[in-house]
């Protein structure tokens, strides 16, 4: 298997070259830019594994980086790397498509940790066992191209939304809690909340469900998660 391929985008240099020398270090070839705007280029024109990407940048900052890549359909996992660490910006950071959010300072371990979970939430995600198109009623979904039919038609899901679906497909009947999908999705040091879970399951359901309030597929567990239903059955007085 060849060696994952690793975009750093951070302009402290000091800061950029620790980095990259810990993650040679462990074998993980890195490749150093300074600025977003050739971040963004560098990503729509090659192939790697996994972006490192910190939020203020000169050229253009990582939020719009990450916007402008998941625009163009281009699924790299972006590991956000920055200062602005409240609540508020790591869920900003997870809903234009980030996969992780590292605050700044950190331990150079912490950052290895995170960056190792990712690839292999990643190999994860890439097994195919169950087939990359999965069929539940009149819907479809391919989870190779982040796209499906439902009842209002054809749909792009983002990243996180096919891996939360992919998840609860895996595991037709059984109950996934909350923490369950933040561990498989995100990892249990990312520290996203169950809100940002929440928010996920809406738009799956926008997609999936005929009528999203009374859902047939993903049925929520009062206090604890999800379940999804592979026979499609509505439940009184839930949801």
């Amino acid at each position: 298997m060849a060696e994952p391929k690793i975009l750093l985008v951070e302009d402290e240099l000091s800061l950029a070259e620790g980095i990259k020398l810990n993650l040679e270090l462990e074998g993980l070839p890195c490749t150093w830019i300074p600025r977003g705007d050739e971040a963004l280029k560098r990503i729509l024109a090659e192939t790697f594994d996994l972006v490192i990407l910190d939020v203020m940048l000169p050229g253009m900052d990582g939020f719009s980086v990450c916007e402008r890549v998941r625009e163009a359909k281009n699924f790299t996992p972006i590991l956000f790397l920055t200062a602005k660490n409240t609540e508020d910006d790591r869920v900003h950071g997870f809903e234009t498509g980030g996969d992780d959010y590292l605050g700044k300072p950190f331990q150079v371990r912490e950052l290895l940790l995170r960056v190792r979970a990712i690839l292999r939430r990643e190999a994860w995600y890439k097994n195919r066992d169950m087939g990359s198109r999965q069929k539940f009623g009149t819907n479809w979904v391919d989870f190779d191209n982040f796209c499906g039919e439902g009842p209002t038609g054809p749909f792009q899901l983002g990243v996180k939304e096919c891996m939360i679906l992919k998840l609860l497909v895996e595991r037709p009947g059984q109950v996934v809690s909350r923490a369950d999908i933040l561990d498989k999705v995100w990892g249990e040091d990312a520290y996203p909340t169950s809100r940002t879970v929440d928010n996920f399951i809406v738009r799956i359901r926008r997609a999936i469900e005929e009528d999203p309030h009374h859902p047939r597929w993903v049925h929520t567990i009062r206090s604890v998660g999800y379940q999804f239903d592979p026979e499609g059955k509505q439940r009184r007085g839930e949801d």
